[in-house]
């Protein structure tokens, strides 16, 4: 009898490396609210990920939280859908230990990620930093994952994650043929990219990706920043001198103003053409205004239930920990599997 898949599983995941801002906020934590209604969803603190880099203990166990704060604050049900740290889980590290067997050394040269995240001293970087891809192929994998809402800086490494599924399926055929699965154990998972501000720019770099690494704290909003906090930083967000264009061709070349009006565009979740009808030939001062009221309505009520939330890490941590045993629930018997067909001897 074969075994075949008809059930949506989106996995993804966040790290915590703290100050989450707009960026995280519209590129990622809103897709994931909306998921959950067509979707069966686990969404993941990646806190192995964030280790490829040295973390401070006690920072990552607050980041942890605060991640996880982030997204119960933002709209995400714990109780209908799936929220865990990924350490809690260790098949996505014994998954991973897999795929690096089964992952080519020339794929992973290929990561662009890596490249820019080693610079210059690649020799000084971490292995874990290089292999990154393989931990987040299995992160995916491990579930059965059929859909991933990456932005366009992960897509790469979803390819390679459907690479190393692939090369899983052909490696393993026999076995897995035998084990009753059709069109190979691990599905090719496919990408989720939606909505009009995928890529949030900094506010005073419309070429540079907004990053809570920034030094500036001008250059991003956080999603625990207050509403005055909010429109000082949209007020002093670099612009040009002319106005508002009406269509969005007249952005070509606008960095800024394109960056503040797909700001807009995903808060209010519409699209750019409808805000350039709105405020088409409008002065940015006006503009800001608005959208400064607008920010503030959607991030304030946030950014004050996860200042509620990690006042008790015991209500976050018990998320947590129901999360890791749903988690495992899924994960262990296509791990079990995984080992079988691999041809590993389990007790």
């Amino acid at each position: 009898m074969q075994k075949t898949r008809t059930k949506t599983r989106v996995f993804s995941g966040v790290q915590p490396t703290g100050n989450l801002h707009l960026g995280n906020y519209l590129g990622a934590v809103t897709r994931f609210v909306a998921l959950q209604a067509e979707h069966d969803c686990l969404y993941c603190v990646v806190d192995l990920h964030a280790i490829t880099v040295f973390q401070d203990p006690d920072e990552l166990k607050y980041n942890t939280r605060e991640v996880t704060a982030a997204f119960i604050a933002s709209g995400i049900d714990p109780t209908r859908h799936i929220i865990f740290n990924q350490s809690q889980v260790s098949g996505h590290a014994e998954l991973a230990w897999i795929f690096n067997c089964v992952a080519r050394v020339g794929w992973l040269n290929r990561m662009t990620q890596f490249k820019e995240k080693a610079g210059k001293d690649r020799e000084n970087a971490s292995a874990g930093l290089y292999v990154y891809p393989n931990l987040m192929a299995a992160d995916i994998l491990l579930y059965h994952a059929t859909h991933v809402p990456v932005g366009e800086d992960q897509k790469q490494h979803l390819e390679l994650a459907r690479d190393i599924a692939q090369k899983f399926n052909n490696d393993f055929a026999r076995t897995i043929a035998r084990a009753g699965y059709d069109g190979g154990f691990f599905p090719l998972p496919e990408p989720l990219i939606t909505g009009p501000a995928t890529r949030v720019m900094s506010l005073r770099d419309g070429l540079k990706k907004m990053s809570k690494s920034d030094e500036s704290d001008m250059t991003r909003i956080n999603l625990t920043d207050d509403a005055d906090t909010i429109a000082k930083k949209i007020r002093k967000a670099k612009t040009d001198p002319e106005p508002l264009p009406s269509e969005t061709k007249g952005l070509e070349g606008r960095p800024e103003a394109d960056n503040l009006v797909g700001i807009y565009a995903a808060l209010a979740e519409t699209d750019r053409e409808a805000v350039l009808r709105d405020f088409g030939n409008a002065s940015f001062s006006k503009f800001k205004e608005s959208l400064a009221e607008l920010a503030a309505t959607r991030l304030v009520p946030i950014g004050t239930e996860m200042k509620r939330l990690m006042a008790d890490p015991v209500e976050i941590d018990c998320v947590l920990d129901d999360g890791a045993k749903r988690a495992h629930a899924i994960a262990d018997p296509i791990l079990a599997m995984t080992k079988d067909i691999v041809g590993f001897i389990r007790s």
